[in-house]
């Protein structure tokens, strides 16, 4: 089956099975790379890519329920003022250190921010308790949200 999506603002076409899930699609049919594979089962957060604005877990939705949505992801993130701000204040911070989990880090802040944009440390951790590093960097993450929300960091 052909199906188009809008992807990052350009409208593209990959010949599928209607179940192939989203990551899948982006990865290997299009060239999008910057989703991740990582559990399969939508637990780690690293394939998240967001539909009409929401963050979702591509590795468990089919591309057959995309339809004519607006897919983002992190390769566009950065063109958005919020998204701007929060790969910026990843990079000022040098939050990434193996780096794989940091595309889904950085989408589920940015969704974070844009409907919160002073967020506490509690909504910080609920909001990014989905969103699994190997490496740990959770403090360097917590703080790069709150540099882009432009809240004090702790020390």
């Amino acid at each position: 089956m052909t199906v188009k999506l809008n992807v990052n603002g350009v409208e593209r076409t990959a010949d599928v099975d209607p179940d192939t899930p989203l990551l899948w699609v982006l990865r290997d049919q299009l060239g999008v790379l910057g989703p991740k594979y990582g559990c399969g089962i939508a637990q780690c957060g690293a394939c998240t890519v967001y539909v009409d604005g929401a963050p979702i877990r591509a590795c468990v939705t089919p591309v057959e329920v995309i339809g004519d949505s607006e897919v983002v992801t992190i390769e566009a993130i950065g063109d958005g003022e919020v998204g701007a701000r929060v790969q910026q204040a990843w990079m000022d911070l040098d939050v990434a250190q193996c780096g794989y989990c940091q595309p889904g880090q950085i989408m589920a802040a940015t969704a974070l921010l844009t409907s919160n944009p002073k967020p506490s440390d509690e909504d910080i951790d609920a909001a990014m308790s989905g969103n699994l590093c190997r490496c740990a960097t959770y403090i360097r993450i917590r703080a790069a949200i709150k540099r882009a929300s432009g809240q004090p960091q702790e020390a």
